[in-house]
């Protein structure tokens, strides 16, 4: 079978060699990837490398190499929201599993193992400020994964129809389609260990109205975050929102990588008490990932 041709205008090669918007080539990417949303905590992250191999700054994404106790490790910045995971993916499995020399797929394909660390809003009276949260499941309010083929084939539709239904967005087409996607369950299993709290998190597509924030602008439904966090599934409550799991669980999947999310709780929803100092804790977190990893 005719190999499929990657067009310059569907995957943009800098003259350098390396991918459009991360500036990455691709013998600079190892399997072992860290997700983190500022580019300031790539610094962070890489600071606990014994060895640095390369680095790059472009835009929003800051990537560092190095070597981590024996493990090769990248570690790059994606801003925040899931338009730029669909990015950073793309782009990722493009230098992974794309020859870029002849812009066609390579034979013999590269699984990456990618771990998001990020900040979260804990949703449940058990998820207070401080707390670790591993992202079995993610709901993607986003609706980016909508835009792939095989987006059925690999989410839990049960699950969803069942969101939908307790939120009351049945038949409304101005709400979101909601998707949700598990976490590579032997990742996250080593990811999280003992001491992560496991649960459903909810991806948004915003920081303010999506997530219940009002401000000056009324909500479509000041109910929702009620909703959210009464809904239950096999045992299962949402237990925090953040902005990116859901598509980097979905884009994973679809493309033959593993990926989990790992939060820290900065904000308690239910108790309306959050951590601005919480940049001081979040280190302990990414040790925990670098070990694990």
């Amino acid at each position: 079978m005719e190999k499929r041709y990657f067009a310059e205008s569907e995957l943009i090669i800098n003259p350098d060699g390396s991918v459009f918007h991360l500036h990455v080539r691709p013998e600079q990417l190892a399997d072992k990837v860290i997700l983190v949303g500022d580019p300031g905590r790539v610094s962070l992250v890489a600071s606990h490398f014994d060895t640095k191999e390369f680095e790059v700054e472009s835009r929003e994404f800051h990537t560092i190499t190095g070597i981590y106790h024996g493990k090769r490790i990248t570690v790059t910045s994606t801003g925040i929201g899931c338009d730029n995971i669909d990015i950073v993916m793309n782009e990722m499995d493009a230098l992974a599993n794309i020859n870029f020399d002849t812009r066609t797929e390579k034979e013999n394909l590269r699984r990456l193992d990618i771990v998001r660390i990020g900040t979260c809003g804990g949703l449940q009276p058990y998820t207070p400020e401080g707390t670790f949260i591993c992202s079995i499941k993610s709901v993607g309010f986003d609706g980016l994964l909508n835009f792939y083929e095989g987006r059925n084939a690999v989410c839990d539709l049960p699950l969803e129809r069942a969101l939908l239904n307790h939120l009351g967005w049945t038949g409304n087409m101005c709400a979101p389609a909601p998707y949700v996607i598990d976490a590579d369950s032997e990742l996250a299993d080593r990811i999280a260990g003992t001491d992560m709290v496991r649960g459903i998190t909810v991806a948004c597509g915003g920081f303010f109205g999506p997530q219940g924030r009002r401000l000056r602008v009324p909500l479509a439904d000041p109910r929702q975050n009620e909703k959210i966090e009464s809904f239950e599934y096999k045992g299962m409550k949402i237990t925090n929102f953040e902005m990116e799991s859901s598509a980097l669980a979905g884009l994973s999947r679809l493309m033959g990588h593993r990926a989990v999310t790992c939060c820290m709780v900065i904000a308690n929803r239910v108790t309306r008490k959050s951590d601005t100092g919480y940049k001081s804790h979040i280190d302990d977190l990414i040790k925990l990932v670098l070990d694990r990893i």
